[in-house]
């Protein structure tokens, strides 16, 4: 009989001998005696990951697979790189900015009518909305033919002379009426006396600021106006008419606000 035969027939007497007297042999007894290999003791969990982090024989991977290993522990043993945490959903915006691993623009997109083309009636020029990030920006939805509307562009027009020359407030009326076109609405603005931006909205425009403010906003009667902070935020008002005095109190708050 071989060494190895005679250790391992010790071995079974021992646990047949512990098991007659009530007790079984531990796992702690086992990896003593070396009998109960790391993935065994993982199976009774009876070796917590430290201890196998310890001994060197659990890998990160395993660990992770397992779920034992927490992403702090994972990321202060450099095993988890901050793209891996990302796809896990286990850091936040704040940490991933920590990292520098994302830029603040990434992290809040603007609207897609923001970047839309759209002609100043007037002028005849191109301009979008995210040309004016930074200012206050009103925005009126309305019609040619809407009476409601051109009432509420005259309490705009007395708004402009109580804020005086602000450059960076800018009011836009936006003509939402698909039978309207620019030369019409040129005319419209210089008959009116209004001196501020207005544009025809295009249809994907139209469509997407129903779609993000509500149906209401194609209803020029309804004298729908949002004001886009300085950081691009749109703030829908309540519909309908609002006085000059109404207008002024919603945009001063945002023209005191910083970036």
């Amino acid at each position: 009989m071989t060494k190895n035969h005679i250790v391992f027939t010790t071995l079974i007497t021992m646990a047949l001998l512990l098991s007659a007297c009530g007790g079984t042999p531990t796992p702690d007894t086992m990896m003593e005696k070396g009998t109960a290999t790391p993935d065994a003791m993982m199976e009774k969990g009876t070796a917590t990951p430290d201890a196998m982090m310890e001994k060197g024989t659990a890998t990160p991977g395993a660990m992770m697979e397992k779920g034992t290993a927490t992403p702090d522990a994972m990321m202060e043993k450099g095993t988890t790189t901050p793209d891996a945490m990302m796809e896990k959903g286990t850091a936040t915006p704040d940490a991933m900015m920590d990292k520098g691993t994302t830029e603040p623009e990434a992290m809040m997109s603007a609207p897609a009518w923001y970047s839309a083309s759209l002609i100043d009636a007037a002028t005849g020029q191109a301009f979008t909305l995210n040309d004016l990030k930074g200012k206050v920006v009103l925005v009126e939805t309305m019609a040619q033919w809407c009476s409601n509307c051109k009432k509420q562009q005259a309490e705009v027009k007395i708004l402009h002379e109580k804020l005086g020359m602000q450059a960076d407030f800018v009011s836009i009326g936006l003509d939402i009426d698909p039978n309207e076109n620019i030369a019409d609405l040129k005319n419209y603005v210089q008959n009116s006396g209004f001196d501020w931006l207005y544009a025809v909205s295009p249809a994907d425009v139209s469509r997407e600021i129903a779609s993000l403010y509500g149906d209401q906003f194609l209803n020029p009667p309804s004298t729908p106006i949002l004001i886009i902070d300085r950081k691009g935020v749109a703030h829908p008002l309540p519909f309908g008419f609002k006085t000059a005095d109404d207008l002024y109190k919603q945009v001063e708050q945002y023209l005191k606000e910083g970036m």
